[in-house]
């Protein structure tokens, strides 16, 4: 496991005027992100949300425990692209045969032969769905989907992939 902390949303545009704001939510379920109490940014700042309808929250900085709602689209505008975690503790465990996408970081991804291809070094999720950015002799981006890679192994540390066709692989050098 990469990191002790999980991506669980991150801050869009301002909604408005009041310092509401866009939130795009990676949780399985946006309404329950709340339950989880502060989130913090990448400098350890805490945050609350606190959902006005889907998609669009009013947030809080929380400062000593205390939380100071932001009020104002100036304000607001300065955290668009804020990426918002909790500690990895504060989630359940995964059911048997299931992961978070952040536990594939670090992976090793072999063909179907076996063959290794190199490790798991991003998973991008820009909202059109996710895929796994691999290094290793050659630099590879490929969508996560059952197809592309059938098998993921956490606790063997492997990704197969299989990857399509249409994906052209970049020498490293050429990177």
């Amino acid at each position: 496991m990469p990191e002790s902390r999980i991506l669980m949303a991150t801050i869009g545009r301002p909604h408005g005027v009041s310092g509401r704001i866009h939130v795009t939510c990676h949780a399985a379920d946006p309404a329950g992100l709340t339950a989880y109490g502060p989130l913090s940014d990448a400098q350890g700042r805490l945050y609350l949300l606190r959902w006005c309808h889907e998609g669009v929250a009013e947030i809080s900085t929380v400062v000593d425990g205390v939380p100071d709602r932001i009020r104002n689209r100036t304000a607001v505008e300065k955290l668009v692209n804020v990426d918002l975690f909790i500690d990895r503790s504060a989630l359940p465990p995964p059911d048997e045969e299931e992961f978070y996408l952040a536990d594939l970081v670090g992976l090793t991804a072999v063909d179907a032969t076996g063959r290794e291809i190199g490790t798991v070094t991003v998973v991008h999720d820009y909202g059109a769905g996710t895929s796994l950015e691999i290094v290793g002799e050659t630099a590879l981006i490929v969508p996560f989907t059952q197809a592309c890679v059938p098998t993921v192994d956490v606790a063997g540390g492997r990704v197969v992939v299989n990857p399509p066709i249409e994906v052209p692989v970049i020498a490293e050098d050429a990177v």
